[in-house]
């Protein structure tokens, strides 16, 4: 059931597919080079693209654009400190903003840093400082017919074998993503949660939990572990997220704001005292992002993450936030589509590899889903498998990620009908070439081009 109603709406429609057949072969067959106005329901990213509330758009108004000691900073920083217990908090653009301050003061040049699931961009940081991204899923996380409640979880034996194979003292960090994006948005555990924080302390690594999608997880863990069975969303997240030494944060996902992000030091983390982390994080973000109280954002959009921080952990909005995407998740299954099971928190993921095991693993079954679903229905999706993650151990995923309060059912029922429509000619459909691609192979989904195989 929804729990709030439209104020604003704006128009979108639907471009003929003579339209879209052309606009695909104009972008490169890549949906980040495909017009928004071109797109009828896009599901490319729930980062920044999520329906502000009226409360935060009050808040928006009193914003205050002060260069240095801005009271949206302050009214930022108490919220991170409520809701996530974070007393140190450095401002960035967005989420890859903090990975960027955070990891260069953590990581350097041949070190290994450990993750349940590195995302895109996660990767790309660490590899441009010279480090290797280590990928310690728990086994099944990465087959779309796997049952477990908690499939985003880490596992701490992997991570044991790498550290063997290099030793501790070349794993500076470990990162636990929640929810799992590159995992399917599965949850992780606050069970897991304390074992790698406990193996982070053994070998003296910074513990760094990647809590863009925190709320969404802990609503996962209300639902699915005995022991939070009762306790509020709210209180889940704080203990959570205790754990960690250090957070990195895209408000534009659980700030429910479109735009910024934060790191976050806790108050004593583990292999590097918390003042002397928080002063080299901050003199990092002068560099890179903006002054220390406003770090690339402006003001009105400081108070409007603000309460969206807050809003995010209160009832009833996690419920119906997951209970949405999984309604999806089911249009898209009895359409007929291989949808990964369970379904996670902030998008559905189809299975791109079963849809057309007619395309080869080198023409990207996943890219070439992202492109049919656009040509069947001026649909956008996103591609996270081999042509997002080249090298990379991962299944041909396509993620179908809701912005937050945005779409309704009636949305969401064109695309599982556009689904059916492809399913009627999925053996006509030819896998995709890359004709062009940037010299960071991390980020060639962004940029790259292609073209169909002949």
């Amino acid at each position: 059931m929804r729990n709030y109603k439209a104020k604003m709406v704006e128009p979108i429609t639907l471009p003929s597919r003579e339209r879209r057949e052309a606009v695909l072969a104009e972008a490169g067959y890549n949906a980040f080079n495909v017009p928004a106005d071109e797109v009828y329901v896009d599901l490319l990213t729930d980062s920044g693209t999520g329906t502000m509330s009226d409360s935060q758009w009050a808040a928006l108004m009193r914003g205050d654009e002060s260069y240095a000691g801005s009271r949206s900073f302050s009214a930022l920083e108490e919220a991170v400190s409520d809701v996530m217990g974070f007393p140190n908090v450095v401002p960035c653009h967005q989420g890859r903003g903090a990975e960027n301050v955070l990891y260069g003061c953590l990581v350097e040049e041949g070190d290994v840093v450990l993750n349940n699931a590195h995302f895109d961009t996660t990767r790309a940081h660490v590899a441009n400082l010279g480090a290797d991204p280590v990928d310690c899923p728990v086994e099944g996380a990465r087959d779309p017919d796997v049952a477990g409640e908690f499939k985003g979880n880490f596992s701490v034996d992997r991570a044991r074998e790498a550290v063997a194979e290099v030793g501790h003292e070349n794993v500076p960090v470990v990162v636990l993503t929640v929810t799992n994006n590159s995992t399917a948005g599965q949850p992780v555990s606050v069970a897991n949660t304390r074992e790698v924080a406990e193996f982070a302390r053994e070998i003296d690594a910074t513990f760094v939990i990647d809590a863009c999608r925190f709320a969404e997880n802990a609503e996962f863990v209300r639902r699915r572990e005995p022991e939070f069975s009762g306790t509020t969303v709210a209180d889940i997240a704080r203990e959570q997220l205790s754990y960690a030494d250090a957070l990195v944060m895209s408000g534009k996902k659980e700030g429910l704001a479109n735009v910024g992000g934060f790191a976050a030091i806790a108050a004593e983390p583990a292999g590097e005292a918390a003042d002397r982390l928080f002063a080299r994080a901050k003199q990092r973000a002068i560099l890179y992002e903006g002054f220390p109280t406003y770090g690339g954002m402006a003001g009105r959009d400081m108070q409007a993450m603000a309460v969206g921080l807050r809003e995010v952990v209160e009832p009833p909005y996690p419920t119906a936030r997951i209970d949405q995407v999984a309604a999806f998740g089911d249009l898209l299954s009895e359409a007929g589509l291989p949808v990964y099971r369970p379904v996670g928190g902030h998008a559905v993921y189809l299975d791109a590899g079963d849809l057309f095991p007619n395309v080869a693993p080198d023409e990207f079954p996943g890219q070439t889903l992202v492109c049919e679903l656009y040509r069947e229905g001026g649909v956008r999706g996103v591609e996270l498998g081999s042509f997002a993650f080249p090298g990379a151990d991962r299944p041909e995923l396509v993620r179908l990620a809701l912005p937050r309060r945005t779409y309704a059912r009636e949305h969401l029922e064109h695309v599982a009908d556009a689904g059916a429509a492809l399913l009627d000619r999925r053996g006509e459909v030819r896998g995709l070439e890359i004709v062009s691609e940037p010299p960071v192979p991390e980020l060639r989904h962004f940029s790259a081009e292609l073209e169909p195989v002949e």
